[in-house]
């Protein structure tokens, strides 16, 4: 395995644990509700804590990884989040949870920058893609491992120990790459023919219409992303009746379709479609839409579960282009605060995803609206990658568009 892919491992074992502790609580929402007599609309808040914590330290993260590197932030922050991670089972109010999980989000959110810096730093253009999407493999792996295990661990010490329990691989990982990641902060990748390698201002990047129809499209991504991340698992067992013991598998079969999604869609973003990443990922969102219009109107649990497994497929799909195409539109020294940049807007759609779809499920007790919140803001997306296309087809000629 060559260097630059031993990088993709280690932090694809980051990612994975990141996500691990993240999605535990969707899948022991149902128990903590119940335990703690939450209602679906404050537990939606719970889940938002989080988001808005990671929203606001996407760019602060990102300017501390051009300036310090990107190994300082991948070391300190697994060790902070995972502090949070264990007081998640200690708190056992409302108000405390939240509280808790802003701090959690706000220590993720500071490496997340630091993720595609490494990557941006590591490989070429065409490459990053397929790069991007064998490192987001995590993020599909993640919730289906998690959802039978937090299952297993909330039958035997209830969902206190759980959150403590899943707090210790963080520290692990903090120890790992302290050894295993160079401290080298410039990269391997010394200069790309597609990407400009000196500064040019902040000013000039927000005048570029390709930052702003990124933005926007990320942000409404997320919302149907962290939408169906959030409550599928409350979604099951709400609305299809699936009990405990089933549905810690059943809620992590769409995972593993996600993975294949990230498999099929960078390979594509970093060979075939290489030109049209844009069109790619746009086609993709549509179809998740359609998928999630195809889960919700079902009348059985298979049919729903096949849209489910669809959605999850085409969402996760478009992390690996997305990557690539953020990366092509940063210049060099300023990539990973331009991708904090971008984070930001996918974080304020994740921030009010599950508030809203747990608000439509207190006030009709149905998923359904909510379910088409999802879908609309997916199709917006779809149209924003669509139209990125024309900056991202040749990014010689992109990155000098105005």
């Amino acid at each position: 395995m060559s260097s630059r892919y031993k990088l993709i491992f280690f932090i694809w074992l980051l990612q994975f644990v990141n996500y691990l502790d993240r999605v535990n609580i969707s899948v022991a929402g149902p128990t903590m509700m119940k335990s703690l007599s939450i209602d679906a609309g404050s537990f939606g808040l719970i889940l938002a804590a989080f988001t808005l914590g990671y929203a606001f330290m996407q760019m602060p993260g990102g300017f501390l990884a051009d300036r310090f590197g990107a190994k300082t932030l991948l070391v300190c922050a697994p060790l902070v989040w995972s502090i949070f991670t264990g007081l998640t089972g200690m708190v056992h109010t409302v108000e405390a949870l939240i509280a808790v999980r802003l701090c959690f989000g706000l220590s993720e959110g500071s490496s997340n920058a630091s993720f595609y810096k490494i990557i941006g730093d590591n490989f070429s253009s065409k490459e990053r893609a397929k790069a991007a999407g064998y490192w987001n493999t995590a993020l599909a792996l993640g919730p289906a491992c998690v959802a039978p295990l937090a299952v297993w661990v909330l039958g035997r010490t209830g969902w206190e120990n759980l959150f403590l329990i899943f707090a210790l691989p963080g520290f692990a990982m903090a120890l790992l790459l302290w050894y295993v990641l160079p401290n080298d902060k410039r990269g391997l990748v010394r200069a790309d023919s597609v990407e400009e390698t000196h500064k040019i201002g902040w000013k000039a990047l927000l005048r570029r219409p390709s930052t702003w129809l990124l933005f926007i499209a990320y942000l409404t991504f997320n919302v149907g992303f962290w939408g169906f991340l959030g409550w599928m698992p409350g979604y099951l067992a709400m609305a299809r009746h699936i009990d405990l013991k089933t549905l810690g598998y059943a809620a992590s079969i769409p995972y593993v379709f996600g993975f294949f999604g990230l498999l099929v869609f960078g390979w594509l973003g970093s060979h075939t479609f290489y030109r049209y990443r844009g069109q790619l990922v746009g086609v993709g969102y549509a179809l998740a839409a359609l998928s999630l219009y195809l889960a919700y109107s079902a009348s059985d649990i298979g049919p729903c579960m096949i849209g489910l497994c669809c959605a999850a497929f085409f969402l996760y799909g478009g992390f690996g282009p997305y990557g690539s195409i953020a990366l092509d539109l940063a210049p060099a020294p300023e990539r990973a605060a331009f991708v904090g940049f971008i984070s930001t807007g996918g974080q304020i759609g994740g921030f009010f995803a599950p508030i809203v779809v747990g608000f439509v499920v207190n006030s009709t007790g149905s998923f359904n609206g909510g379910f088409i919140f999802m879908m609309c803001a997916l199709l917006i997306s779809s149209g924003c990658y669509l139209s990125l296309n024309r900056y991202t087809r040749y990014s010689t000629v992109a990155l000098a568009m105005p």
